[in-house]
């Protein structure tokens, strides 16, 4: 299967480091125009460095802005005026006894995790429909399904991507746009690494502390390992491309097998 994506423009939220960073470069290996963004112009410009580096001949538009408010969501839209494929994958995580997430914390959570999406796809979603084409991929996790007690804030949010999904596609229907969500299984990133060390022994080498996480904290994986960030890429450029035109609201799963589920 020969993904080309040669002609599209994509734009990335989040996309400096971790899984958005790994999808913005596998995008532009298939031939698309990448948009870069994070809040920041110079951690925007070091990782489009880094991604010339790592993609022989892609091409990245530089578009910061912080998304969580509207007037940074403004800037990014006049560097990225149209959008033929939007992957929503700014977040934010983090480990907080239950009872002690305040009101200011459950906020925050929605209004990055889930706002923020929505503010996007507003804003590129009429264009898709007007070309009859476009691909909307917003970054669940495996935690919107299977809520975690350390993180009850978080995992709320990722359900409610799965709904704001779903009924985006509805509205979406019969344009030729598809709207999916991706559910994420617990990736290696350099956050998901503070993430471990502070649920395991912080002196134990990374290799002991990610097996010692998965079979404490994640038993359920059938990867029995972290997903590495490319694997979601994977995923997120093949959702992109023309092969997957018939597939839309949906919830699909790059968890390593992690929700023991059939279905979502």
């Amino acid at each position: 299967m020969q993904i080309d994506l040669s002609g599209k423009t994509a734009l990335v939220t989040g996309s400096t480091q971790g899984i958005g960073f790994a999808i913005a470069a596998g995008l532009a290996r298939a031939g698309a125009r990448v948009a870069v963004n994070g809040r920041r112009q110079e951690s925007v410009e070091a990782a489009i460095q880094k991604l010339e580096e790592d993609t022989e001949g892609g091409s990245f538009v530089s578009a910061p802005g912080d998304i969580t408010t509207e007037d940074g969501a403004r800037q990014v839209t006049g560097a990225v005026p149209d959008a033929d494929i939007l992957v929503n994958n700014l977040g934010i995580f983090g480990a907080t006894p239950p009872l002690e997430i305040g009101d200011d914390e459950w906020r925050r959570y929605f209004e990055v995790n889930v706002l923020a999406a929505v503010r996007m796809i507003r804003t590129y979603l009429p264009g898709m429909k007007d070309r009859s084409w476009g691909r909307i991929m917003n970054v669940a996790s495996d935690s919107a399904v299977v809520i975690p007690a350390e993180m009850i804030h978080y995992g709320m949010s990722k359900t409610a991507l799965l709904a704001v999904t779903r009924g985006f596609a509805k509205d979406a229907a019969g344009t030729g746009v598809t709207v999916n969500s991706l559910i994420a299984g617990p990736t290696h990133t350099g956050g998901v690494e503070d993430f471990v060390y502070e649920l395991v022994d912080p002196e134990l080498p990374w290799d002991e502390a990610q097996r010692e996480f998965m079979a404490k904290h994640r038993p359920q994986s059938l990867l029995q390992r972290l997903i590495e960030p490319e694997e979601i890429a994977n995923m997120a450029v093949y959702l992109s491309s023309t092969f997957a035109s018939a597939t839309t609201g949906g919830a699909v799963r790059v968890d390593g097998g992690y929700v023991d589920s059939i279905l979502p």
